[in-house]
């Protein structure tokens, strides 16, 4: 057969009608009391003939496409990429699939693809959102979809989240340097009012105001060009020789930072300390081997999946969960030999 198999087709083919089909191809035979015979050969002539059936119609029919959106700043980052995976594992045992995009941290980006996943009537949405979405997914919500925020979340609407405490996570970072001996310590970050953000900001800023230490931030405005991030850091470094340490807000601007500093000739740790935000497999061969600070990949992708399956698999309204996971600070080389000098 050329033309695309339908229930019609399957009902006409054993001369039975497309209810019975449709109870049986959704599991619902023995309810109905139709015969394990006639199950059997069902599901024989659907195998035979490679009958797929239309999820798009069946959604309609239903209300559920089994379909998750999963909205991130960017899923070739290690660390998106590693959640999305995790969750997508958990999410396929439970009958869902996943759709993944990128919002590249883009407003009207992010708008367009959220009218997208309601095309598709995805089942519920998980997402690291960017600015002015509120009204957005406060719509989402409304409608009834559940919306289930990570890595960073929006103060103004109620909704589940999983983040880090970024906070804490910086400020533990600084007093690291701090008591090795750094006393010139700089963050240089991408600007960004985003929460995870300023809330890693303010943990650096805590840090030094104990020790009655000046700050050294540098902003930079992100860019998909890495050139375009190492150029204002290299001038940044230069313009400050006397820094002695860095704490860089994410692992995207800690590559950068590692490049411009080799390429500057500057040497880690003797010249200048380094500590990243996200740890990954770069940091632990890089030589000398990058102090970290390490997100709970596992936990956070399982904290989302089990919030947003909660909501999916629940008839009732729940009470929003607000969870905040502790990171690990992996202390390698970089930034452990200021007190030998």
């Amino acid at each position: 057969m050329n033309k695309k198999i339908s229930i019609v087709d399957i009902a006409n083919l054993l001369n039975i009608s497309k209810t019975t089909v449709s109870f049986i191809l959704n599991g619902r035979a023995q309810e109905k009391r139709i015969s394990e015979e006639l199950v059997q050969k069902v599901l024989k002539l659907v195998k035979e003939v490679g009958y797929k059936p239309n999820s798009l119609a069946k959604s309609l029919r239903t209300g559920k496409s089994n379909i998750i959106g999963l909205m991130v700043e960017d899923i070739s980052n290690p660390f998106f990429a590693n959640i999305a995976r995790l969750i997508e594992d958990r999410a396929y045992e439970k009958g869902y699939r996943i759709i993944y995009c990128s919002t590249d941290n883009d407003t009207a980006k992010t708008q367009e693809l959220i009218g997208m996943f309601q095309d598709r009537h995805v089942d519920g949405y998980i997402m690291a959102p960017p600015k002015d979405i509120e009204e957005d997914v406060r719509d989402l919500i409304k409608s009834g979809l559940p919306v289930v925020m990570f890595d960073r979340y929006l103060p103004n609407v109620d909704t589940d989240y999983v983040i880090v405490d970024n906070q804490f996570s910086t400020y533990n970072a600084t007093r690291h340097l701090i008591e090795q001996g750094y006393s010139k310590i700089a963050f240089i970050t991408f600007s960004s009012e985003q929460t995870q953000m300023l809330d890693r900001m303010n943990g650096y800023k805590n840090a030094l105001k104990e020790d009655k230490l000046k700050p050294y931030i540098k902003e930079i405005d992100f860019n998909r060009n890495e050139e375009l991030i190492k150029e204002p850091l290299s001038a940044y470094l230069k313009k400050n020789p006397g820094i002695d340490a860095i704490l860089f807000g994410t692992d995207h601007i800690g590559t950068c930072g590692l490049k411009v500093i080799n390429q500057l000739g500057v040497k880690v740790p003797d010249d200048i300390a380094i500590v990243s935000f996200d740890d990954y497999d770069v940091f632990e061969l890089h030589s000398p081997s990058v102090t970290a600070i390490a997100q709970p990949i596992e936990a956070i992708a399982d904290n989302i999946i089990s919030l947003l399956l909660k909501k999916l698999e629940s008839n009732s309204n729940q009470t929003t969960q607000k969870i905040t996971l502790s990171t690990t600070l992996n202390m390698r080389n970089s930034s452990q030999q200021a007190l030998k000098r």
